[in-house]
């Protein structure tokens, strides 16, 4: 055990403030249970000085950090590995909201403020953070940045790189750099706070942000329908964007077999008769009227063939029971076995040949529940195999990843690469590609103290 580095940490911090032992335990190991690990200590800063500090510290005695906010992401990228040196930089005690400005409607928080107090305290205001994800209850705001978290929301807002202004970052060798603006216009040379959204901590550690707001929705509409294929889903995504526009803020896919998994071990049960695929759609506008168009739109979707069924939530108690049905799909997919999780994307119009091609491909392995849901409206699905025990899951991984590149997708689109894909984006992304991401982690952190092993196969440093 490195003891010059824990009494290092201890006077910058404070004793109380690192765990070792079995106080660190529940740093260890992702929400998957997938990745156990074994830190050094988890040190907890409380502001950005001591978090450069804990960093300048770790350089001098060649430890690895891996940052760590509520460590609720589902590819590992946020746990240590089992050689017992690296260091977990807990941010759970930066959770102060610094600002909120409703007329410029931007919010500055530090990394630790669990998504749903930013939504709260801005909602206060009369405004509204649009990311929503299963996890926003205990997500914090350095997590879904350096994940560059997707959600329910991505069709109409886009992802979380689209909702970040400004950014505070300790860099690997100790320096603060303070990219904190509030514009909504700033060409003034490189956009440098991109490089840190989405790279999960290998080149810095995000400390503080300026996230966009929207204006509050007023009116809110959530619907369920029943369709008898991704074709048929498609068709009626045309027909929303059609008549309801931007006022769409969640169109997601859901197949049979999930609302089947979350019948069998919730007992929750859809409303709807018929079809072998469901569409949950929610839209939302500050204007009235709302409701009146998606009727007409649901109706006429209904005489094209595009639906078989379909209901509009009549209350806010309703609308959640139609969410609950999503919301317990992952959960009802780990009641029933060992799975193996793809968080891929392709073009929209290829997905109805891509899940057959899937489908396809995984034909002759016997036993498989393929558990298929996701973000239609981006294009973006989870598309889950529940697998016997004694199935080989990488297999499975690449089987799935393979079908993903011919269709000219993405191995992941919202969840990250983490330690989870590491091989695979090795194996699927171009040479020159991956060469030129090699070159600038080795340019921003040339030690490789960053979350080794993370996003790139790891390549030398602690």
């Amino acid at each position: 055990m490195n003891q010059d580095l824990l009494s290092e940490l201890a006077a910058i911090v404070s004793p109380s403030q690192v765990l070792t032992g079995e106080d660190a335990a529940g740093y260890a190991i992702d929400w998957r249970k997938l990745f156990p690990g074994k830190p050094l200590c988890v040190v907890r800063p409380g502001s950005t000085e001591e978090v450069a500090a804990v960093v300048r510290a770790c350089v001098k005695h060649g430890a690895g950090i891996v940052p760590q906010s509520g460590n609720t992401g589902l590819a590992g990228g946020a746990v240590p590995d089992s050689s017992g040196a690296q260091v977990v930089l807990s941010l759970s005690r930066m959770n102060r909201i610094r600002a909120i400005d409703p007329v410029g409607m931007t919010l500055c928080a530090e990394a630790g403020v669990i998504l749903q107090t930013a939504k709260e305290a801005a909602a206060e205001k009369g405004r509204f953070l649009p990311i929503s994800l299963a996890a926003e209850g205990s997500a914090m705001l350095g997590g879904v940045i350096a994940t560059n978290a997707g959600g329910i929301n991505v069709l109409r807002y886009g992802m979380t790189r689209a909702l970040v202004l400004g950014l505070e970052v300790v860099l690997p060798n100790g320096e603060v750099l303070d990219l904190q603006r509030s514009l909504r216009k700033d060409n003034a040379g490189y956009d440098l706070k991109q490089l840190f959204i989405g790279a999960e901590g290998t080149l810095g550690i995000v400390t503080a942000a300026t996230l966009r707001l929207v204006p509050q929705q007023r009116n809110t509409l959530t619907a369920l329908m029943a369709v008898e294929s991704p074709q048929a889903a498609l068709a009626l995504l045309a027909r929303a964007q059609t008549e309801l526009g931007d006022n769409i803020s969640a169109f997601e896919l859901i197949s049979g077999i999930s609302l089947g998994l979350v019948e069998q071990h919730f007992g929750l049960k859809s409303p709807l008769q018929g079809g072998n695929w469901f569409v949950l759609m929610e839209a939302a506008s500050t204007l009235p009227g709302l409701r009146d168009v998606a009727e007409e739109m649901l109706g006429a979707a209904l005489e094209a063939g595009e639906a078989v069924d379909g209901v509009i939530a009549e209350s806010g108690a309703q609308a959640a029971s139609l969410w609950a049905l999503r919301e317990h799909i992952t959960e009802a997919e780990g009641r029933a076995g060992k799975g193996a999780k793809h968080d891929i994307s392709v073009p929209l119009i290829e997905i109805p040949a891509f899940l057959a091609a899937a489908e396809e491909a995984l034909a002759p392995t016997p036993g498989l529940i393929l558990n298929v849901f996701g973000h239609l409206g981006d294009g973006n699905l989870h598309y889950n195999v529940v697998m016997p025990k004694t199935a080989d899951s990488e297999a499975i991984n690449r089987l799935v990843h393979d079908v993903v590149a011919r269709f000219g997708g993405s191995i992941s689109a919202e969840h990250g690469i983490g330690q989870y894909r590491v091989g695979e984006l090795a194996r699927l992304r171009a040479p020159n590609e991956l060469a030129l991401a090699q070159a600038l982690k080795g340019l921003i952190d040339p030690e490789g103290i960053m979350n080794p092993g993370k996003v790139l196969a790891r390549r030398g440093g602690p």
